[in-house]
């Protein structure tokens, strides 16, 4: 325990004894420390007990409280006042007993006999042996703790150790932050807290870690891998400092053993990925419908997911999906990470959790015998992913929109304002270009362009002949209504990439 000044007056060899701040026998002492300065709070660090005879204090009212409020300031834990034959002082002077007494600090004396090297020197002992005694629990705590992580009781058995050892609550999270195993009566408050900064923390992998105090509770949240992020541990704050050792050795075994159970998951995640190798060679419904549900899935469509993983990331990336994805079919080659998700799975927060700024592409939700089909989907849309510096899906928009972003930028405007620009000139209003579109999405159905539009089928038949007149096509060919057709798309797939935060390509 800490030396306290209740302590330092128990030891009877010093012989002191507390003339006033009885409530503060409790406060601790970190160091001891002689000044006969008038203002000696600006040379202390906090903790001291403070030693003088007064030599050059003043014994007026208005000295001796500022001297106690100057050491208080300084964060005195006690003051010591020397007195007796060949000192300034027989006894402590009454004011500055009445202004200890009124700050509340305490005011201990010192007999003449009683040398103040003595009183340092027990200080300083006292203090030796609490570090003593912390370093003996520290290095018990860390043999008990590596006993549990040896004995193959996994991560309950070493937070039970911790609990026992510690007295502190401590829960373990996977890489999502849920859950794997709690300890102590405070575990789901600690949860409750730590959660409010998890995917603050574990966005910033192994280099992440924070405190935070949450409705009264103070968790402290570390991150758990060796290479890479296995989960986190989040530990109550101790109700006194105890070595950052501790904590750190508890990090440490928590770290084996996830990288533990991660290496014991390379079979499940190998029988995954050879599952998705025959959902893509191609099943009827039924038998990928029952492949599925042996991997403890059932859903009535599935979407292929590709990403393009950083250099040498691509394996780790893989084991990442498995883990979070439900399922876990997920496989990779060279840099390429690809995987089946079920459709009620937020992709995006996914990608943003795991491959953040990464190339990817997500097929469209089919049904679990047409999962070979989304996959292809999304591994097409990977260069579009690239282009637009953002995860593309298959069913946000056209295919033909999305293949026109592969082309560059200057020459979809170009081929979009030489079919589309004397339209452009004589429709201020958009008219003509709306009627176009609706028309042809309608296969040049007058009545049904109409009902779309509201207007009358004869406004529809004469947009079309202006349209035909400004560009010189007759519409009743199918090659001149696919070139119109195509200038839209390419304008349109133009308005696409101009949604991405940046378009640049990124790097691979």
């Amino acid at each position: 325990m800490p030396l306290t000044v209740a302590d330092l007056l128990a030891l009877r060899a010093l012989r002191l004894t507390l003339v006033a701040g009885e409530g503060g026998r409790d406060r601790v002492i970190e160091a001891a420390h002689v000044s006969e300065l008038a203002r000696p709070g600006e040379w202390l660090h906090g903790g001291e007990l403070l030693m003088t005879a007064g030599v050059v204090l003043p014994t007026d009212r208005r000295s001796c409280r500022g001297f106690v409020r100057d050491v208080v300031e300084g964060g005195v834990a006690a003051l010591a006042f020397g007195v007796g034959h060949g000192q300034p002082h027989r006894e402590p002077p009454g004011e500055l007993v009445a202004a200890a007494e009124a700050a509340g600090l305490p005011l201990l004396v010192v007999p003449d006999e009683v040398p103040f090297i003595a009183v340092t020197k027990a200080v300083f002992a006292a203090l030796a042996a609490e570090d003593r005694r912390a370093l003996e629990h520290t290095v018990d705590v860390q043999r008990r703790l590596t006993v549990a992580a040896t004995s193959g009781g996994g991560l309950n058995a070493i937070l039970k150790v911790w609990l026992h050892a510690t007295g502190r609550a401590a829960v373990v999270t996977d890489l999502l932050g849920r859950e794997l195993v709690a300890v102590g009566e405070s575990a789901p408050a600690l949860l409750a807290a730590g959660r409010t900064v998890l995917d603050e923390v574990g966005g910033r992998g192994l280099l992440g870690s924070a405190s935070v105090a949450v409705n009264g509770v103070t968790v402290a949240v570390q991150p758990i891998g060796a290479r890479r992020l296995r989960g986190h541990v989040l530990l109550a704050r101790p109700p006194q400092p105890q070595p950052g050792t501790v904590d750190a050795a508890l990090v440490s075994l928590l770290t084996l053993e996830l990288e533990r159970r991660h290496l014991a998951d390379e079979p499940r995640r190998r029988a995954g990925a050879e599952a998705l190798a025959r959902l893509l060679d191609g099943l009827p419904d039924d038998r990928a419908e029952s492949l599925l549900s042996t991997f403890g899935l059932a859903s009535p469509s599935v979407r292929g997911l590709a990403v393009v993983a950083g250099p040498g990331e691509a394996d780790d990336l893989a084991a990442d999906l498995a883990l979070v994805l439900p399922g876990g079919l997920v496989r990779w080659s060279e840099d390429t990470v690809e995987a089946l998700v079920l459709d009620e799975v937020d992709v995006t927060a996914l990608l943003d959790r795991f491959a953040p700024k990464r190339p990817a592409g997500v097929g469209a939700a089919l049904r679990p015998g047409s999962a070979a089909v989304s996959l292809r989907q999304a591994r097409a849309l990977l260069a579009t992913s690239t282009r637009l510096g953002r995860p593309a899906e298959a069913g946000e928009h056209s295919s033909s929109r999305l293949l026109l972003t592969l082309g560059p930028p200057e020459l979809l405007a170009s081929f979009a304002d030489t079919v589309l620009a004397p339209v452009d000139a004589a429709d201020q209003r958009g008219q003509l270009l709306a009627t176009l579109r609706a028309w042809l999405e309608a296969n040049s159905a007058w009545d049904v362009t109409a009902q779309r539009l509201g207007v009358h089928r004869h406004t529809v038949r004469n947009r079309i002949d202006r349209i035909e007149q400004l560009t010189g096509r007759t519409l009743t060919t199918a090659s001149a209504r696919y070139e119109l057709w195509l200038a839209l798309e390419a304008r349109d797939a133009l308005a696409y990439a101009e949604t991405a935060p940046d378009s640049s390509p990124r790097p691979q």
